[in-house]
């Protein structure tokens, strides 16, 4: 389905604080935050001169400089969400220079290089298995923890557990691993039961899945650009639904635009889903319907083509 051009809702005077804005999912939400006129506080391991875990290029920096360069105010902070102590004082200081915090996006994660793909649970490395756990669910709990005080002040704030999949999709079917499968859930979960806290509060809390994500990390695996990736189809075709990590981060903006957003509350969703519901395209000006395609031609069996999924 072709979109036509994106014109950003108005987000200026939001205050944003995208948890894991480095790359991918994360830094996309970021900048089309920031493209919507949005104050984005921007964290993750990552920083000019000392990399994660990862070991990849992004930084958290250049996440900030895309959001500022969109039109928002990227602000870069320096945070390992495994600590408390670090988190804490990340909130502290956007109570002090922001005031208020109207949108948290948990979208930490870091298991890429911890998962065993089709490992029974007895055989999976143990510590990477737990390790995992802990970057995927323990991250977002303690920054929720942190940051919902200061969220519930003003009512409408709105919430976003960014996970793999949504509740249907996963409900039926064992992701990668026993550690991968229970870490997604787990989050789904998270979004169910914050929204459940938030709603005396007048909060959303909202579970968020993109399709096929062309990451950082995904493009240089097919060895492709976001201007090039269809050449990725080569490789695998199924890769013809993918979608650039803006889309989701126009689902993110889309939601917290909506003065009605309520009515996600506790809810599964996609970015497909959203830019059906709220109409906007992905860069290339379409909006790829992924978790239907990958259930109706990819999971079937069927010969790859993207053609009545966009």
């Amino acid at each position: 389905m072709r979109a036509g051009g994106y014109t950003p809702p108005d987000l200026s005077g939001t205050v944003a604080l995208v948890a894991g804005a480095t790359r991918g999912a994360g830094r996309g939400t970021a900048v089309a935050l920031g493209a919507a006129g949005a104050t984005v506080w921007c964290t993750g391991r990552s920083t000019t001169g000392r990399r994660s875990e990862y070991d990849r290029p992004e930084t958290i920096e250049e996440t900030a400089e895309l959001v500022t360069a969109a039109g928002g105010r990227g602000i870069p902070v320096v945070c390992d969400h495994l600590e408390p102590a670090q988190v804490a004082a990340l909130v502290a200081r956007i109570d002090a220079e922001s005031g208020r915090l109207d949108v948290l996006v948990n979208d930490i994660w870091g298991g890429e290089l911890l998962a065993e793909w089709d490992v029974p649970l007895w055989e999976h490395d143990l510590a990477g298995g737990l390790r995992l756990l802990r970057l995927a669910v323990e991250t977002h709990l303690v920054t929720s923890a942190h940051a919902l005080p200061l969220l519930v002040r003003r009512a409408g704030g709105l919430v976003v557990e960014m996970t793999d999949g949504t509740a249907d999709y996963n409900a039926g079917r064992v992701r990668i691993n026993a550690f991968y499968d229970l870490a997604k859930w787990s989050v789904l979960r998270l979004a169910f039961s914050q929204a459940h806290d938030l709603r005396p509060h007048g909060g959303t809390a909202v579970a968020l899945t993109p399709g096929w994500l062309r990451s950082e990390m995904m493009l240089e695996h097919y060895g492709v650009t976001e201007e090039t990736w269809r050449e990725g189809t080569a490789r695998e075709p199924h890769f013809c639904i993918s979608e650039s990590p803006a889309f989701v981060g126009r689902a993110v903006a889309a939601l917290a635009a909506d003065p009605d957003r309520a009515r996600w509350s506790g809810r599964s969703t996609s970015s497909g889903e959203l830019a059906r519901g709220y109409g906007f395209p992905d860069l290339d000006g379409t909006q790829p319907d992924a978790w239907r395609y990958v259930v109706e031609v990819q999971d079937a069996g069927r010969p790859a083509g993207d053609a009545g999924y966009r």
